[in-house]
């Protein structure tokens, strides 16, 4: 039978649908995860000020601050992806997070206000070691925002929790960002909606997969506004400026974290460096949903053919 859960976490909700073989085991099963991203939370939020990653962005300047081994295993693992994506994911960025007032009611810094904000913002503002579990922040108003990667993260875990409690088929929803296992209801894969950049409710690509996870960023989602300006909420950590609003990419990985890191990458690349750099790979399949002039282009790596289906075939199985 199927059980179906959801609960408030990280500031969204996440959906739960497990294939178990009892109502008590679904609802166990669907417990240990929530259990499992409450854990993830904990360690990594900035929201609150109990986690330890908020407890690193308060630690005293030039003076190192002892990890627990799992930040330091996936700070490292972030640093990994700052390098590889060339700097387009670099979750340093909470001084021009503070600049834009994205946490807030929005700002349109000055000019001064921006240059400041980016002089003390990136992975260069923090010394990771690579030999023992410490972190030192290097100026005050630098602090790491794990928005880029906090729910891949927690979904990384919620499906560990899940298989370790028997689970052979489930799929989650957190907060946009899809994992899949198993099988769905008919004993079928997973197909999976792409919304329309600017009409989110609408579908503009389908995807089928049995397994990993699809997470899609754009401006559009998550905004503020100022002086009548919208301002989106993934920034470009190499100008301090929002990134431009040209769509959407969508990302299926096996790892949800690596799915959502390399989203919130690609969508600061753009389409043109972003479909470069997604050329190379073959851990990812990527998906860009461009507008120009209200029309909607569609443009892909060779991985995304294993997994975007047409419309023809969605109405089939449906």
């Amino acid at each position: 039978m199927w059980v179906e859960r959801e609960a408030y976490l990280m500031g969204t909700t996440l959906r739960i649908e497990v294939s178990a073989a009892n109502r008590d085991a679904g609802i166990q099963a669907t417990e240990d995860a929530f259990t499992a991203v409450r854990r993830a939370d904990s360690l990594l939020s900035t929201w609150r000020k109990d986690s330890e990653m908020a407890r690193v962005n308060a630690a005293p300047v030039g003076r190192p601050f002892r990890l627990s081994p799992q930040l330091w295993s996936l700070l490292t693992e972030v640093n990994r992806w700052s390098q590889q994506t060339d700097g387009a994911f670099d979750p340093g960025i909470g001084a021009l997070v503070d600049a834009w007032d994205l946490r807030g009611q929005g700002r349109l810094p000055s000019s001064d206000a921006l240059a400041r904000a980016r002089s003390t913002s990136g992975w260069r503002r923090f010394s990771l070691s690579r030999t023992a579990p410490t972190i030192t922040r290097r100026h005050v108003g630098s602090w790491i925002d794990t928005g880029g990667f906090g729910k891949g993260v927690a979904l990384r875990e919620a499906r560990a929790a899940l298989l370790r409690a028997g689970s052979e088929s489930a799929v989650l929803n957190f907060g946009g960002q899809v994992l899949v296992f198993g099988s769905d209801r008919r004993g079928m894969d997973w197909t999976i909606p792409v919304a329309h950049p600017s009409h989110r409710a609408e579908p503009a690509a389908w995807l089928q997969l049995q397994k990993g996870s699809v997470s899609t960023s754009s401006q559009s989602e998550r905004f503020v506004t100022a002086n009548g300006q919208r301002i989106g909420h993934i920034l470009d950590p190499r100008t301090g400026r929002p990134a431009p609003a040209w769509g959407s990419v969508t990302v299926i990985a096996e790892d949800p974290a690596v799915a959502d890191v390399v989203s919130t990458a690609l969508l600061v690349l753009g389409p043109d460096r972003g479909l470069e750099w997604a050329r190379e790979r073959k851990d990812v399949a990527v998906l860009f949903l461009i507008e120009r002039q209200g029309r909607l282009e569609q443009r892909g790596n060779s991985e995304l053919k294993n997994f975007l289906v047409s419309d023809s075939t969605v109405h089939r199985r449906t």
